[in-house]
């Protein structure tokens, strides 16, 4: 968070808060945000940027931090809005040839649509004629009129935009027209009359008729848009912190709607859903940039460009190449047109969709413009997990009902819902749904992250659906035009009749446009049977991107550090996890192998209340252990496999206590009652926690109940001699759960390794089995060093170590206070989904300190659900540890992010 200054206190005169765009460059995001730099870095490359100025995301911070602008920013802002009054000849909002400008929002990150745009700031009663003349054109006047009126009265003065949009209906439908483009002057003209009174009826005053005022309350607008709740919603969503602020863009008006020869567009120098090369982008012929990303009118491609304004046409390739080179990237351009004049309004390095972001990083590696490391870079493990999601069996019988814009990909199934609320409502109740909207605008956001997809019946690949589903990595088709979507009565209606209801099933496909009736079944995807190894990356009919996925995956393999392993407790997953690349199993759960029908023998064992009945149920247990063991030793031959002792809740090998009671209960009422019931109903009791987590597991068990720990050491010990005489290479670690203190840990060492040596003997071998701890409750992590003199390895627990170190139940509160957390920004994440590297990571840093200190050569892994996440996995490489384990499916994403974190590491060294 931002620290809190005085109000009163004023800002060094030293200050600067307003840079002109010959000021800056690319380099300077934190300062003059992402949108400022790069007008900044464009005007230093000499391209054609309208001249402005930004100011800057510290006058940002202090407005939010005090309530009111620096004392300096007037000041500043009057002698640089001066400078370009003499840089344009005219002046802001002057009656007969006036100066307009935009003042636009432009965080560090970007956020598309999240915060506030303001054009046209400058016209008035006064200046709107004089705008007419100096263009000769009288309609364009008014219609910038009408906009300004309906962006300011929404966006600075808080007007419910559906009044204007109400309004902007009416006028049409009075007309007999179906798009703005048909109102003539006289039309508009009335309009803004009928703008002005809903202004003034809703807000109590008059539209500001004073240029300079617009401007002001404008860029106050927009400082305010950074705490709006779709904007904060956004940042979580986006893991942007919360405390950078925005920059505020002024930059004089460019129009592209003065006609046909003028319009406004978006491109990208490659296609943002697949990486390929091209012409890609958006034009939309006499429109002002809202009309584009707002997707209210259906846009040509921008290859049309090249037949309506060919000297245009011609200068923007030129320029997309020397930007795309530049700034060694895919760039996201936002261009106008006025008369047949290009000017340039933004680029920025735009957003992709997963497979994009691969290709794309292999393309510029093969073109020379990065090298292996800065392509690891491009991508992330969260991207790579978006690939190995399921896709749409092509092959299957559905019913396609029409198709859209493949603007963002995957297979996305679900209820047709066709607003937030219920979107957010239906998901939280456990449905799966899909979000249909004609077109989306920021306030959907909150349904957009709900839903499993998006479709909307307008708008393109720069719509504002499209991008932001692009940067959330959700399936989202666009411009489905022959679907009439109908949000008051909640339906969709296809061309030929076919009705789909709120709450009918939808499958949308953000590879192909495609959308469908009902549920299509899906097959896996091709990076995954790549990874399974049922697809081979150098064949010659790979798929594209498996071969992007293959070289990347190689030379993150060839830099990281850290090792993989994977979290299986059987066969069958160490076997799929092999494939995946795990290099060992990290977390053997040896209580998931007592489910089922051996639970009972479990129940036996701990409900014994003699020796010979422990005895006989140990025995039960040990040749099914052994065999347990013996497949998984032939899965993972050759490589480690660290398997934890019993460490279950104590309720989840026990009868449920009410239900016993009742059945007792019953019973004793009918006379009839079973006295085994009445032993069990009386132990159970006995053995009853009010806090299973924080009771007799792990450990303890181990210790309470005699010969446990031994029967599964004895276990494990035989299952690797017998595959150490059948040739093979087993390499078993033991690993204790729940340790506390040292002296737990040497009691239970001392009888494993007397038991180790008793299978030795016998079986005539020499094993090398180590033991070790898992570090999951404080008082190890604190006692690390201690510990590390009876063990073998560490393995980190992060997923106890967290509920114990924050007082959290993980069973309960994600359900019960989480999502409250989350909306507050108490936490910005779960910390059960990437570790709190300030409470818990310093536990984890103090135990490796510690730990290695007492014992140089001590093996330091974790083994927690953070194992596979990939912001996790950084901290994990920082602090030293030797692998991370995790789920069969997470191994790719570890083996990207611990890539990642090594060539980071390097490159910061190398810095």
């Amino acid at each position: 968070m931002p620290e809190t200054q005085d109000p009163h206190v004023t800002q060094p005169s030293s200050a600067k808060f307003v840079y002109d765009f010959t000021e800056g460059n690319k380099d300077l995001k934190d300062l003059l945000g992402g949108k400022g730099a790069n007008l900044a870095e464009m005007t230093n490359l000499g391209l054609p940027v309208p001249p402005g100025f930004v100011i800057t995301t510290e006058a940002c911070k202090v407005y939010l931090d005090s309530g009111t602008e620096p004392a300096a920013l007037r000041a500043e802002v009057s002698e640089h809005l001066d400078a370009l009054e003499q840089k344009m000849g005219k002046k802001l909002g002057q009656a007969d040839d006036p100066l307009l400008v935009s003042v636009r929002s432009g965080a560090k990150f970007s956020m598309p649509g999240m915060m506030d745009t303001v054009l046209n700031i400058g016209l008035s009663d006064a200046s709107v004629s004089g705008l007419a003349a100096q263009a000769g054109d009288e309609r364009f006047a008014w219609d910038s009129y009408r906009r300004l009126i309906q962006m300011f009265g929404k966006t600075v003065l808080g007007v419910d935009g559906e009044l204007f949009e109400e309004a902007l209906e009416e006028a049409k439908q009075a007309k007999g027209i179906r798009v703005d483009i048909e109102l003539d002057a006289a039309d508009l003209k009335s309009l803004v009359a009928h703008f002005k009174d809903i202004v003034a009826k809703e807000t109590g005053r008059d539209f500001p008729q004073e240029p300079r005022e617009q401007m002001d309350l404008a860029v106050r607008a927009v400082f305010d848009s950074w705490n709006t709740d779709r904007a904060k919603l956004y940042r979580r969503q986006e893991r942007i912190p919360g405390d950078l602020g925005t920059a505020v863009n002024v930059c004089s008006m460019v129009f592209g709607n003065l006609g046909p020869d003028s319009g406004t567009g978006v491109a990208f120098t490659r296609d943002p859903a697949s990486g390929h090369q091209g012409v890609y982008g958006d034009y939309l012929q006499n429109a002002q940039g809202e009309d584009v990303v707002a997707g209210i009118r259906n846009t040509v491609p921008l290859a049309d460009l090249e037949q309506i304004d060919k000297a245009s046409y011609d200068e923007l390739m030129q320029i997309m190449e020397t930007l795309e080179t530049h700034y060694k990237d895919l760039c996201d351009i936002e261009f106008t047109i006025e008369r047949g004049k290009l000017w340039m309004l933004q680029t920025r390095v735009g957003k992709r969709t997963a497979g994009a972001a691969f290709r794309i990083a292999t393309q510029l590696v093969d073109q020379g413009l990065i090298d292996e490391a800065e392509a690891l870079q491009r991508v992330n493990g969260a991207q790579l997990a978006q690939l190995m999601f399921p896709r749409f069996d092509l092959g299957a019988k559905s019913e396609t009902i029409g198709r859209g814009i493949a603007a963002s990909p995957g297979a996305a199934v679900g209820k047709a819902v066709f607003d937030s609320y219920t979107a957010v409502k239906w998901s939280r109740s456990g449905e799966k749904v899909i979000l249909i909207r004609r077109e989306t605008n920021p306030d959907d956001l909150n349904g957009m992250i709900a839903a499993e997809g998006i479709l909307t019946s307008r708008g393109g690949k720069t719509s504002h659906a499209a991008v932001v589903a692009r940067g959330m990595g959700k399936t989202c088709v666009c411009g489905a035009e022959e679907l009439e979507v109908d949000t008051k009565s909640r339906k969709m209606t296809t061309q030929d009749g076919t009705v789909i209801e709120e709450g009918d099933v939808v499958s949308i496909d953000g590879s192909t446009g495609k959308v469908y009736a009902g549920e299509v079944p899906v097959v896996p995807s091709p990076v995954v049977e790549y990874f399974e190894g049922r697809m081979h990356a150098g064949a010659e009919d790979a798929d594209e991107l498996v071969k992007a996925v293959h070289r990347i995956m190689a030379y993150a393999d060839r830099v990281r550090r850290l090792r993989v392993r994977a979290n299986a407790d059987n066969a069958e997953d160490a076997a799929r996890a092999r494939r995946f690349g795990a290099q060992g199993i990290g977390l053997c759960r040896t209580e998931h192998m007592f489910l089922g029908e051996r639970r009972e023998m479990v129940e036996h064992l701990i409900l014994a209340d003699n020796e010979s009945d422990r005895d006989a149920a140990l025995s039960q247990l040990l040749p099914l252990q052994k065999a347990d063991f013996i497949e998984l030793f032939e899965s993972m031959d050759g490589l480690p496999v660290t398997v934890r002792l019993l460490d279950p809740p104590l309720h989840e090998f026990l009868p449920d206590i009410t239900e016993l009671s009742v059945r007792v209960a019953l019973a004793e009422a009918r006379k009839d009652a079973n006295e085994n019931d009445l032993r069990l109903l009386q132990a159970v009791h006995k053995l009853h926690e009010q806090n299973p987590m924080l009771g007799l597991r792990g450990v303890r068990l181990g210790l309470v109940i005699p010969g446990l720990f031994a029967m599964q050491v004895r276990a494990i010990a035989e299952a690797a001699a017998e595959r150490k005489n059948a040739k093979g290479d087993p390499r078993a670690e033991i690993m204790i759960p729940l340790v506390g203190t040292v002296q737990e840990l040497e009691i239970v060492r001392e009888e494993a390794e007397q038991v180790i040596a008793e299978v030795e003997k016998a079986h005539g071998v020499s094993l090398r089995l180590t033991l070790g701890t898992m570090i999951e409750l404080p008082r190890a992590a604190l006692t690390a060093g201690q510990i590390a003199e009876s063990a073998d390895f560490f393995s980190f627990g992060t997923n106890d170590l967290t509920q114990t170190v924050w007082g959290f139940s993980r069973d309960d509160v994600e359900a019960s206070f989480f999502t409250a957390y989350l909306e507050k920004g108490i936490f910005g994440v779960s910390p059960f989904e990437t570790i709190d590297k300030d409470g818990v990571g310093s536990l984890v840093r103090n135990a490796v300190a510690a730990g290695r200190a007492t014992r140089p050569d001590l093996k330091l892994g974790v083994c927690g659900e953070h194992g596979g996440d990939p912001e996790s996995v950084h901290f994990f490489h920082e602090a030293g540890l030797d692998y991370v384990s995790c789920s069969p499916f997470r191994i790719p994403v570890a083996r990207l992010e611990a890539g990642r974190a090594a060539a980071e590491s390097k490159g910061s060294d190398s810095r």
